[in-house]
């Protein structure tokens, strides 16, 4: 007699059928409830067992219509070599300036040709969130608030939408009140205001290096400037080279970091780590800025903690965003300044206003009930999924030496091309063939990873997205003088 639990039974019973192909790709396998009255079990074991099933990578959950067999993974293949770690050494104080110009030619030349695959998003693919739901908490909040058009908005955002807020942000450790919390247009504006609360034109500002582009792009339209410093594809910025910056330069005004599934390298950094940086930080008294727009997509049903959790004297200043995890289209973000609160407010207010009502509205209702963490789960488990593809397919075509991240979470893989091989170069042959992808000049003001690109994971994977990864992979092969690994298979099973 079987002695694994009834769920697992009945999850082996449908790998069978998979396998033998009597539920082939693309199927959708019986509902849950279909499960429940065939099989005699309870609705949790059914759900169990379609979880476990979704889990081993047999199937995929799709809004609204259920699960269906996925297609067949990719042969092992060796895996990638992982990115090597940055030595200790102190920024280049060449690395001042602000963001290099060429970011702005090449976003100019990737809107100028038609795009059939866009790799350089930073959002998943619209179908994977719940846009249904959003709508139907729009139309509830205008028949609720037929006025409401008419009506002026809370100064510092909607009272239900910032105790939601802050209820979710106890799963990062951080305890905040409602009225503590600001709301702001996407995490965008929130680290502007963070940054002319704390610092001036002129000032230093230490950042991960690579960094998220917007931010050089920030510093740089502020006056500011910023101090690269190395950061470790695993653990993230690197503290013994941010003591080495303070050593050096007596302006550091504050550290700007994503320590959770920092863009664009994907890492998280461990907890000693970001207890270390907050201690850090406080006993020089500058302050640090924390980027979370990622953590919700930590693989996990519980997201790593944030810096601010670690905050003592509010010197944190957490900046947040639901773009990437809930509602690309409506820009809403958030910020908890500690100590500068005050001076963030007012900045807001002086700025931009704020933030219209209806999709505060729409989102505290959403995000009040259960439907936010299963849709949650339901994105993380589908990007867990589509990155493994995608690193797959990389394996298998992209030529010898190249390297890249494993992340445990997030859109991303941070990827390094072999040898010379220039990413600004891969981005324009890669847009004569109608693909898109993020060349790595654009995460650093020097020529540091002019070979790395970042790859968004966000689309299903689908025939289209191969093609288009095995058609990067042959640029990828001929600026580097090999053969794609594809090609090279190709040929010893041919001879």
């Amino acid at each position: 007699m079987d002695s694994a639990p009834l769920y697992r039974q009945l999850a082996q019973h449908y790998r069978h059928a998979i396998e033998a192909g009597t539920l082939k790709p693309g199927d959708r396998v019986p509902s849950v409830r279909t499960l429940m009255e065939l099989h005699g079990v309870s609705l949790s074991t059914a759900l169990q067992a379609c979880r476990q099933m979704e889990s081993d990578g047999l199937l995929e959950a799709r809004p609204r219509s259920g699960y269906f067999v996925r297609p067949p993974a990719r042969a092992p293949h060796k895996p990638l070599a992982p990115i090597a770690e940055p030595a200790a050494t102190l920024p280049d104080p060449a690395q001042y300036v602000g963001i290099h110009e060429r970011i702005s030619a090449i976003t100019a030349r990737g809107r100028q040709r038609p795009v059939a695959v866009n790799f350089a998003g930073a959002c998943a693919a619209p179908s994977l969130y719940p846009a249904q739901a959003l709508r139907d908490a729009a139309a509830r909040a205008l028949r609720r608030h037929p006025q409401l058009f008419g009506t002026a908005a809370d100064a510092g955002g909607h009272p239900a939408f910032r105790a939601v807020l802050a209820r979710h942000a106890l799963l990062s450790r951080i305890t905040v009140a409602p009225e503590d919390i600001l709301v702001t247009h996407g995490c965008t504006e929130a680290l502007n205001l963070a940054l002319r609360a704390v610092a001036r034109p002129g000032d230093v500002i230490a950042v991960e290096s690579p960094t998220y582009y917007g931010l050089l792009q920030i510093l740089e339209s502020l006056g500011m400037r910023a101090l690269e410093t190395p950061s470790s594809p695993q653990t993230g910025i690197s503290l013994e080279a941010l003591e080495l910056a303070a050593q050096t330069y007596d302006n550091i005004r504050a550290v700007v970091v994503v320590p959770n599934l920092q863009n664009p390298l994907g890492c998280i950094m461990p907890d000693d780590n970001k207890a270390r940086l907050v201690a850090w930080c406080a006993q020089r008294d500058i302050a640090l800025v924390e980027d979370d727009c990622f953590s919700a997509l930590a693989d996990g049903d519980t997201p790593p903690a944030a810096l601010k959790s670690w905050d003592r004297d509010g010197g944190v200043i957490h900046c947040a965003s639901l773009h990437k995890t809930l509602a690309p289209g409506m820009r809403l973000g958030w910020i908890a300044a500690g100590r500068w609160q005050a001076r963030v407010e007012m900045l807001k207010y002086s700025q931009s206003r704020p933030n219209e009502l209806l999709a505060q509205m729409a989102l505290a209702d959403y995000m009040g009930s259960g439907a936010f963490e299963r849709h949650l789960r339901r994105l993380r488990e589908q990007l867990r999924g589509q990155r493994a593809q995608v690193a797959q397919a990389i394996a298998a075509d992209f030529p010898a030496g190249t390297r890249a991240s494993d992340p445990h979470g997030g859109l991303h893989l941070w990827v390094e091309l072999p040898g010379p091989v220039s990413s600004e170069a891969v981005f324009d042959e890669a847009l004569k063939a109608g693909i898109r992808v993020v060349p790595g000049v654009m995460f650093s003001n020097s020529n540091r990873f002019d070979h790395f690109l970042r790859l968004n994971c966000g689309m299903p994977f689908s025939p289209e997205i191969e093609r288009a990864l095995r058609e990067l992979a042959a640029v990828a092969a001929r600026l580097a003088g090999k053969p794609p690994r594809g090609a090279r298979a190709g040929a010893r099973a041919a001879g």
